[in-house]
């Protein structure tokens, strides 16, 4: 048995997470895939349905979930009007 703050376990929790500037690139490298395909996309080169289900998938989930955020941070909506 370990201690919970045995040096061994904190290390098996946090592998991975000692190097945040990685995951953080991953991350935006990420969002740079997805708008390469909706670039490949929306030139035709491309469709949708080109991709394997699994892929559709996950490319709909994201755009919701980015949708959805954009959403919650536009606090006046599309009115550009000044108050």
């Amino acid at each position: 048995m370990l201690d919970d703050h045995s040096p061994e376990v904190l290390r098996f929790f946090t592998f991975g997470a000692a190097e945040p500037a990685f995951n953080e690139a991953d991350a935006d490298f990420v969002r740079v895939i997805e708008d390469l395909i909706d670039t490949l996309i929306m030139k035709n080169v491309i469709r949708h349905t080109d991709l394997p289900a699994a892929a559709q998938r996950k490319l709909m989930l994201r755009k919701g979930l980015r949708n959805r955020m954009q959403g919650a941070l536009n606090l006046l909506g599309d009115d550009e009007r000044i108050l």
